[in-house]
């Protein structure tokens, strides 16, 4: 009988990277939304359920694997490892402890890889190119050799182990010692697993399945992938089983695919096998699927048809089926003549639309598996110091000397990441861009849902912004571009003014700084993806645009693309309460991490919009992006944040800056500076510090001109004074919030408002033990403060 779908695991957010199934009533997955998960099951009648939530901090975990029961352990042990660099082992059953029984640490990159012996030695791999044998939870055994990172592991007992590296090879080791290298993979080695009576197996980014001995001959090589091969596990009779970046799931018997199982979701990256001969898959979409031969432990009839019209509803990036030309492709009645293969896909033109079927051997059908669209990147990854990339270029830079290499997802990430790689200055940063944009013209980067990936580094919501401001170098990359560069221009020093040295060198500086970079085409293009996803899903189609919402946003588009062209005036009506009113509703019921398009357009909205500058308008549009943002439950929790709400309230930040500008009404500042009162500076991100330092001087460039209550001015120098105790490392950061006070004392002075003594000493305070920054900006505006003080 063929496998079919017999059971969907939904709970986690996001990717998953993991999942392992030692017994038939219990599975393992790892996520990217940093947990990963404990499902069991009573009786095989009875669905999978969560038992356990295992969360060691907030970073994505990539691997879990299971350590059979024991007297410490009566249900056993599950071993997480991820991004934060330790492996954490946690002991499962009722009472389970929120916290790991055990960390171990040594590894100093990402650990990407797990397996257990049989006995419960565990060996781990990662990007710090080594792989780790723990042995009753104390390092044993360090495995150097590798030049790239380690992504496979295999304990083949206590002694003797196998690792697969992104240097495309496999090394055997006995405890330490390296004794062979096998070579053959033409990219990286992504898994391995043991196959009896013969050896081991592996596979690779070149799309490959090999079958070794272990003396290193290989005894045959799998091929049907069209893409990268992530994973692979041993079926009891002795079948393979493995999972891609194409969408499927193949059974392998005797050198042969006799099924391919295809998903919903783009990338399968982890599988693994029942006692009973089930499959598990974790995927993409961030569900985990069971997959049964047995029929009595298939899913309903009406659950398999849920499933197979899912798939037929996918879009297919061509790529994964072969460059074609439409024109010539056959019609409908090509699917009348049965497949050659397991597993063949065959494109139809059916009317306009170009659909991929491929052929179930098990049915003796073809199976639509979706639409074709266009070709989203190169149809091929490609690989650099073992991690994946759209691109790798070789960039000359002097004569006779051999090229950089430049690996490219996103055009400001990779730009940047070159010139700091190569000691090269920022100055040349947008002769970079252009060159990538060049030499990758025609490609379309907007079509992933996802943010950037921990193995590709792939961040496809980019756009370029307009401004010509060096990008220094920051943790946090904008959501469009990838780069600080977004972050909007520093406050520039200005000349030192030919009068008496008493006069003003800096302060007061009146010249607003806003967010307006932008690329309207980039932004609507990834909102309207999100809201076609958002649709095509049963569970989610409620939460889609409604037409009258749809129209009020490409309105709102439309005026934003002739305001922010440098050809042509606008000759549409300004935006208004209405489009403001719109963003509130959608935000008020999109998932968290598809909110950031429409984040980025309040940030626009707000800057172009008479009616959210009005005083009441502006408050509640504000309220509504805070609430969208998950301010309230960062602030309060204190927790490290989550990567949407790490992009959620960078956007929410450049839309208060840009509320405070030239000619805009001050008095929701009370309101803004109560709800930032108790930041988490310690949380943030360079670049958000950079926000929130843009709109304390932004708010003081508005109150040299306009009259603000006392009680709002103290609420400001209290947030000044917090994030300058608060920043030990960003120059930019200081310096603006010292024009920002300085602004605001000097603004004081003239009204006669001085500030009392003790607010005075404070500052002075302060600043004395502000860190010693290369920058005689900010000593020049602090020595300027301490005189008007």
């Amino acid at each position: 009988m063929p496998y079919k779908l017999s059971a969907t695991l939904s709970a986690h957010s996001s990717d998953v990277r993991a999942v392992a199934s030692p017994t038939e009533s219990i599975i393992l997955s790892a996520s990217r939304d940093s947990t990963a998960i404990s499902w069991k099951r009573p009786s095989p009648t009875v669905p999978f359920t969560p038992s356990s939530i295992l969360r060691a901090g907030s970073k994505f975990v990539n691997a879990v694997q299971y350590i059979s029961p024991s007297p410490e352990a009566p249900q056993g042990y599950a071993v997480v490892g991820g991004q934060d660099t330790v492996v954490n082992i946690f002991a499962l059953g009722p009472a389970q402890k929120e916290d790991p029984e055990y960390s171990l640490v040594g590894h100093t990159d990402n650990v990407c890889a797990l397996n257990i012996s049989q006995s419960g030695t565990i060996i781990s791999g990662s990007w710090d190119k080594t792989a780790k044998v723990w042995k009753q939870f104390q390092l044993a055994y360090d495995l150097k050799g590798h030049q790239q990172a380690v992504w496979g592991v295999l304990a083949i007992d206590d002694e003797q182990f196998l690792t697969a590296s992104a240097d495309k090879t496999i090394k055997y080791w006995v405890q330490h010692k390296m004794m062979r290298t096998y070579e053959g993979h033409k990219d990286a080695v992504r898994g391995l697993t043991l196959i009896p009576d013969i050896g081991f197996a592996s596979c690779s980014n070149d799309s490959e399945i090999k079958v070794w001995t272990m003396q290193g001959d290989v005894v045959y090589t799998l091929s049907g992938h069209t893409s990268f091969v992530y994973s692979l596990s041993v079926l009891p009779n002795g079948g393979i089983v493995s999972g891609g970046e194409d969408r499927s799931v193949r059974v392998w018997q005797d050198g042969e695919c006799v099924q391919m199982i295809v998903h919903p979701a783009i990338s399968v990256w982890a599988v693994s096998t029942m006692p009973n001969g089930d499959i598990v898959s974790g995927c993409s979409d961030g569900i985990v699927r069971v997959f049964s031969e047995s029929q009595d432990r298939w899913a309903s009839a009406a659950e398999l048809k849920e499933f197979e019209d899912h798939i037929a509803s996918q879009a297919l990036p061509s790529q994964q089926v072969g460059d074609v030309k439409k024109a010539d492709l056959p019609g409908p009645d090509a699917l009348l003549h049965p497949g050659k293969k397991p597993g063949e896909v065959k494109m139809i033109k059916n009317g306009d639309t170009v659909e991929a079927h491929q052929w179930d051997s098990a049915t003796s059908n073809w199976q639509k598996i979706g639409d074709v669209v266009d070709a989203v990147g190169s149809g091929r990854k490609q690989l650099f110091n073992g991690k994946e990339y759209d691109y790798v270029f070789d960039v000359d830079v002097q004569e006779g000397a051999p090229p950089l290499k430049l690996p490219f997802n996103n055009p400001y990430v990779a730009a940047q990441r070159f010139l700091e790689q190569n000691d090269l200055s920022t100055n040349y940063i947008d002769e970079v861009v252009k060159f990538i944009e060049k030499n990758t013209s025609g490609v379309n980067l907007g079509a992933s849902n996802e943010y950037v990936d921990p193995y590709t580094g792939a961040s496809r919501y980019q756009a370029a912004g307009t401004s010509a401001v060096p990008a220094p170098s920051t943790a946090y990359m904008d959501p469009f571009t990838g780069a600080a560069r977004y972050s909007g221009a520093p406050i520039p020093t200005p000349p030192v003014p030919s009068v008496s040295p008493s006069a003003p060198k800096i302060i007061p500086y009146a010249k607003f700084v806003s967010f307006k970079q932008v690329n309207v085409s980039a932004m609507q293009a990834k909102l309207y993806q999100f809201d076609e996803a958002l649709r095509n899903e049963i569970s989610t189609a409620t939460l889609a645009m409604y037409p009258e919402e749809l129209e009020t946003i490409e309105e709102a588009f439309a005026y934003l693309s002739q305001v922010t062209s440098t050809t042509s005036k606008p000759s549409l009506p300004p935006l208004s309460g209405t489009h403001a009113g719109a963003i509130i509703q959608i935000l008020e019921r999109w998932p968290a991490s598809q909110r950031f398009p429409m984040m980025d357009l309040s940030r626009l909205v707000v800057a172009y919009c008479a009616d959210t500058s009005a005083p009441g308008g502006r408050e509640q549009f504000l309220a509504s992006l805070f609430k969208a943002s998950d301010w309230t439950e960062v602030r309060s929790h204190g927790k490290a944040m989550s990567k949407a709400q790490e992009t959620n309230i960078l956007l929410l930040f450049r839309t208060v800056a840009n509320c405070f500008q030239e000619g805009s009404p001050v008095e929701e500042g009370q309101w803004v500076f109560e709800a930032l009162r108790h930041t988490p500076y310690e949380l943030l991100t360079k670049v958000q510090r950079v926000a929130l330092a843009t709109i304390l001087f932004n708010f003081s460039c508005a109150y040299l001109t306009t009259s603000v209550a006392r009680e709002v001015v103290n609420q400001h120098i209290g947030l000044v004074l917090q994030l300058l105790r608060s920043n030990t490392d960003d120059a930019e950061v200081t310096y603006r919030t010292l024009v920002a006070l300085g602004n605001v004392v000097y603004a004081g002075n003239m009204r006669g408002i001085s500030l009392d003594s003790a607010q005075s000493a404070e500052l002075q305070t302060v600043m004395s033990a502000l860190p010693t920054f290369p920058d005689d900006r900010i000593r020049n505006v602090v020595s300027e403060i301490k005189a008007l003080l």
